[in-house]
């Protein structure tokens, strides 16, 4: 071909060039926030592509009529809405969400009170309800969670000048999670506890007394107790072996209580063949991905044995493919997310918007940790998801709304350079991590009052 030939090509793709190169740098200012998270989010959305897709290949090949793709493009679709998610709630100014706190967390008490009672039950546990015009099923304990933590981080905000009474700064912060957590501990008792504790931490760090924690501290630990006591005195190894244990056939039919205490002598006492299925399923994955780089994608062998592969118990299955090594990289990324939040808490000037992004991203780092240390049978057996990797679902979803939430505080304390005409805002002032306390207890926006 001769120049001209080259020239001719050359200018039919400039427009295409330029337009590639303008809607890249429009998404680019659109999407703003800390891109270190949406980074993560974007490599643990690929992480889940590939392991759902592994993980449910042979469920969708019979289920779907050979067609084992069926899940994979399922998945897809989540993450396709969820990204959607993210950015509409990161383009929101999160002054907002002060606004409907309240509201959304008066909402999410008669949910929950309706799933008690006329929700999907699985497994003796009624944690679903079913939105008859979309033909999905939702997690109502997912919204209470995110409501409270905005609450929460409402009141926190506004109550630093009476935070170590304990009628005026206390009562108001305790109550909620109290009304919360009870309401989810009779179908899901590790959310429940979750839950709990993230509200504590975010309590402590926006300085509510310690004698106060420390007195719910203990008496939220007497149920707790009184779990693993009657586990234990209950437990007859000799019984068991045999059949014959009248007192465990008691507890196991005492429904979700039953369910607890089960659970609890299982991690205490099971050995060998008296381990739990999905216990051993989940040691076998593990041993089969060995230290290095794992099976290989698509080659794990255990994801035809093990219960929830897809979901509650993914990560063993990461493990199987990838190996150690695989593992410990979706805990680096979880560990990098954890560390931007609080590097967004320490640059927030404004008190609410300081613990709307720890406290989300706590709720979102805890589980996961519990996720993952229930795959390497470090605690007994819960029901909580790995963020943003195990299938999607209403978990998914309400997930990918506390990261856009996140990435809101981001956005709005973060001014971007260049700004269209119209647009213009001011940089949020630096403020050192000595001055924080100080700072954010005077700062009041008449937006969050």
């Amino acid at each position: 071909m001769n120049d001209k030939t080259f020239e001719t090509l050359e200018s039919l793709r400039s427009p295409f060039r330029d337009l590639g190169r303008g809607w890249s740098e429009h998404l680019g200012y659109r999407a703003r926030g800390d891109k270190y998270i949406w980074s993560i989010v974007v490599l643990l959305a690929i992480a889940s592509l590939l392991v759902v897709y592994s993980a449910t290949s042979s469920l969708a090949y019979k289920y779907y009529d050979g067609n084992n793709t069926a899940y994979l493009f399922k998945q897809l679709a989540f993450i396709v809405v969820g990204l959607l998610v993210i950015y509409f709630m990161h383009r929101v100014n999160y002054t907002i969400y002060s606004r409907v706190a309240l509201w959304l967390y008066l909402i999410s008490i008669p949910l929950l009170i309706y799933t008690l009672f006329f929700g999907v039950e699985v497994n003796d546990a009624s944690r679903w309800i079913k939105l008859p015009v979309l033909n999905l099923t939702i997690q109502t304990s997912d919204l209470a969670r995110l409501a409270l933590f905005m609450y929460i981080s409402r009141q926190l905000s506004r109550r630093q000048t009476d935070i170590k009474d304990f009628k005026k700064g206390f009562l108001p912060l305790i109550v909620p999670v109290i009304i919360i957590c009870a309401l989810i501990v009779p179908a899901n008792l590790s959310t429940a506890l979750l839950t709990g504790l993230t509200s504590l931490l975010l309590m402590f760090i926006g300085r509510v007394s310690i004698k106060h924690l420390l007195l719910v501290l203990f008496i939220a630990a007497i149920p707790v107790l009184l779990i693993i006591a009657i586990a234990v005195t209950t437990h007859n190894e000799e019984a068991n072996t045999s059949g014959k244990n009248n007192i465990a056939s008691t507890i196991n039919s005492m429904g979700r209580f039953g369910t607890w205490v089960q659970r609890t002598q299982d991690f205490i006492y099971a050995k060998g063949e008296d381990i739990p299925y999905q216990v051993q399923q989940q040691n076998i994955a593990i041993a089969n991905g060995g230290v290095l780089f794992g099976l290989g994608p698509g080659n794990s062998k255990q994801k035809n044995y093990l219960p929830q592969a897809y979901n509650d118990s993914i990560y063993p299955i990461i493990i199987e493919e990838y190996g150690l090594f695989g593992g410990l990289f979706i805990i680096f990324l979880y560990i990098i997310f954890l560390f931007r939040c609080i590097r967004l808490f320490r640059k927030c000037p404004y008190a609410f918007g300081a613990f709307l992004a720890l406290g989300l991203s706590f709720t979102l780092a805890i589980q996961a940790i519990a996720n993952m240390a229930v795959g390497v049978n470090l605690i007994p057996v819960t029901g909580v998801t790995l963020p943003l990797v195990s299938m999607g679902g209403s978990s998914f979803l309400f997930t990918c709304a506390s990261i856009g939430i996140i990435l809101s505080v981001a956005r709005n304390i973060e001014a971007p350079p260049n700004l269209p005409k119209g647009e213009e805002q001011e940089a949020t002032p630096k403020v050192g991590f000595t001055e924080v306390d100080d700072v954010k207890t005077k700062a009041r926006l008449l937006i969050e009052e």
